[in-house]
């Protein structure tokens, strides 16, 4: 193989353009192509991005290392197997592919071909992540909010395989545990697939995730919050920030008695609950491009000859979770009503039996939210 890459990109949508601008800034590889079946996109692409651009991979003029798939979900399997039998390494987006079947299928053609085969999980790159990494083991609850506007693109797919996946995959990534109980419910706005979704997961160890994905929202947000062993790490996907609340060292050693302290004692730590008792650290986040980087993992991923860092058999864990969490949706589901507030009285869950509430409920008595405490003095982390 040469030192410089030859990678093409299929697709040539939103986020096709993306990872072929992205390509063709890099010295480390060389755009060899674009495919996309419809002429115009396609023209294009070519003329933008300087490359050849055709209708089939097999139509490429030169051979090709590596391939980028970005095309929508229902064509992932097809396209990646036969990316595959030509021994090209395949970066698929998410999800993976349609069904668990499927993804099995690509999982096992990489395998027995020996190509690398990652999928396009990019919050796993994302450098507020990266950030609290070392804070995030043993996860004792999770609670993931994943909104935006609706933005006419994947609506091959509902809410669950567009938005929720990619924090099923961090939450996966962190609970190394069987999932033995899921619960959801979702609704509609837009159609024809659920616009709207939350999920209750309950994994083998106790640890419970509560998931909510919401793509026709007026107030976009990528959060989430994970309570773990002697800290409660809040991180903010979209705004690349993270802070741990972490409990001081009398609360540590077990001698913080909260009913002996004195009057005067409490009022004054109630100014100061969290930067002395309950202290939070906010983490500088390094600004990076994720894309970037998922690319740079991928390349070094085939140049080096290891796994990389989402691997085609996470994105299958990830698919058959969401599976089962569509498994719990009413199909089809029921339009809710754009006059009522908020998701409106349209609940429709299939394990659900109360009758539909004006305010959508949080399918856990659990919640979480970080203490915003703006008059309190924070620590700062590099």
């Amino acid at each position: 193989m040469s030192e410089r890459l030859r990678v093409a990109v299929i697709g040539a949508g939103h986020l096709g353009r993306i990872h072929a601008r992205l390509l063709s800034q890099r010295a480390d590889v060389e755009l060899a192509g674009i495919v996309e079946p419809m002429a115009a996109a396609r023209d294009a692409a070519s003329r933008e991005f300087a490359t050849p651009g055709v209708a089939d991979f097999h139509s490429l003029p030169r051979a090709i290392d590596a391939a980028i798939v970005a095309t929508p979900t229902g064509s992932h399997h097809d396209v990646t197997l036969g990316l595959l039998r030509q021994d090209t390494h395949v970066l698929v987006e998410k999800p993976i592919a349609s069904t668990v079947e499927q993804a099995a299928e690509m999982v096992d053609l990489a395998a027995r071909r020996q190509r690398v085969l990652q999928v396009g999980h990019v919050e796993r790159f994302n450098p507020a992540l990266d950030a609290v990494r070392r804070h995030l083991a043993h996860p004792r609850f999770l609670e993931a909010v994943r909104a935006s506007h609706y933005a006419f693109r994947s609506t091959d797919i509902g809410v669950v395989l567009d938005l929720m996946i990619h924090d099923l995959d961090i939450v996966l990534s962190l609970v190394d545990q069987p999932v033995v109980e899921v619960s959801a419910f979702g609704c509609t706005a837009v159609g024809p697939h659920e616009d709207f979704a939350q999920a209750r997961l309950v994994f083998a160890n106790g640890c419970v995730a509560n998931l909510t994905a919401n793509r026709v929202s007026e107030r976009p947000e990528r959060t989430m919050t994970v309570h773990g062993d002697g800290a409660i790490v809040r991180i903010d996907f979209g705004g690349s920030g993270a802070r741990v609340m972490q409990p001081c060292e009398a609360i540590g050693r077990g001698e913080f008695d909260v009913n002996a302290l004195p009057i005067a004692t409490r009022n004054e730590l109630k100014e100061r609950f969290f930067s002395t008792v309950l202290p939070v650290t906010e983490y500088a986040v390094e600004k990076r491009n994720a894309i970037q980087d998922e690319h740079t993992d991928f390349f070094e991923a085939i140049r080096q000859r290891r796994s990389p860092r989402v691997t085609g058999a996470a994105g299958l864990r990830a698919l058959d979770v969401a599976e089962r969490i569509r498994a719990q949706l009413v199909s089809p589901v029921r339009h809710y009503s754009l006059g009522a507030s908020a998701v409106g009285a349209a609940r429709v869950a299939a394990h659900a039996t109360p009758e539909p509430s004006p305010r959508v409920p949080n399918p856990s008595p659990h919640t979480s939210q970080m203490p915003q405490t703006p008059q309190s003095p924070q620590r700062k982390a590099a």
